[in-house]
């Protein structure tokens, strides 16, 4: 038998063994970590669909109205004074047209304030 290799039959050696259940074990972590890559990018890929969905239905659905801002109450009417004079009258129209221009008074309440002076 001088030239021919050592067959050994039976058993494998402890040598064989250990790179077998390393090779087995290799494959496995491949194949797992490839599962785990793949389901990481699918629930990434459902998550953005889902937020894309979100964000459509939200853009599509009508807005509601927008309640029209409340309107501060008017304010009191300036007291009527009881001394009529031509000073205290212009005074008086120019602080109503301050108001007017201030947006605090509309055209409406102005006209009614400057007839309630005038007509005195």
């Amino acid at each position: 038998m001088i030239g021919r290799p050592f067959l050994r039959l039976g058993r494998p050696s402890l040598l064989q063994t250990a790179a077998r259940t390393a090779v087995v074990a290799g494959t496995a972590t491949a194949v797992t970590g490839g599962m785990m890559r793949r389901r990481a990018r699918r629930d990434q890929q459902e998550q953005e669909a889902a937020a894309y969905e979100a964000q459509s239905a939200a853009y599509r659905a009508p807005q509601p109205a927008a309640a029209p801002p409340a309107t501060p109450p008017p304010p009191a009417p300036p007291p009527a004074s009881t001394v009529s004079s031509g000073a205290s009258l212009l005074d008086q129209l120019r602080e109503l047209g301050q108001l007017r221009d201030d947006g605090v008074l509309t055209e409406e309440e102005f006209a009614t304030q400057k007839g309630r002076l005038l007509n005195q």
